[in-house]
């Protein structure tokens, strides 16, 4: 077992069964936390048209975003040419707002559609930008339960928000 979860070519990451096995709020938290106006609280990063980047709160690494459609849809063949477009431009912005603060070595991005595809919320679609490092993986998830994310969430929030407008 050991060995297996010292497998580089994997992300582990066992501290999310906390919010696996939470209990969650009413409704959609991707429907609320933009309409609360409270982005910074909130750790929505950027607001563009159809769409936004907000900060995973339960993230695999630091740097976690996920760009998110406004519209409550769970099926990917139902967002509109618009809507894919506005995500595809976030997901672009990520990636360079991370490499400029972070210079992480690579990224994993994509969808986790339905609960069967790993999706943690499965009635709002979102894609998740996960900045990586070489030898990002460590032990101290394995063995302690515990994650090691060295910044803040506000410390990573303010550092990227400052850099937006760099590439706007």
């Amino acid at each position: 077992m050991i060995k297996e979860c010292m497998n580089y070519s994997n992300l582990w990451a066992p501290w999310r069964i906390d919010y696996i096995l939470s209990e969650k709020d009413e409704g959609c938290i991707f429907c609320k936390k933009p309409s609360e106006n409270s982005d910074e609280k909130n750790l929505i990063l950027y607001r563009s048209e159809h769409s936004f980047l907000i900060f995973n709160r339960y993230p695999y690494n630091s740097g976690h975003l996920m760009a998110v459609p406004y519209r409550h849809i769970s099926n990917f063949e139902d967002l509109t040419e618009q809507e894919t477009l506005d995500l595809n431009f976030l997901i672009k912005l990520s990636v360079k707002l991370l490499k400029e603060n972070m210079s992480p070595h690579g990224f994993n991005i994509g969808l986790n559609l339905g609960k069967a595809g790993g999706a943690g919320i499965d009635e709002h679609l979102h894609y998740h930008i996960v900045p990586r490092w070489i030898g990002d993986t460590n032990f101290m998830p394995v063995f302690a339960d515990t994650r090691v994310v060295p910044q803040l969430l506000a410390e990573t929030y303010k550092n990227l928000k400052i850099l937006i407008d760099k590439f706007l």
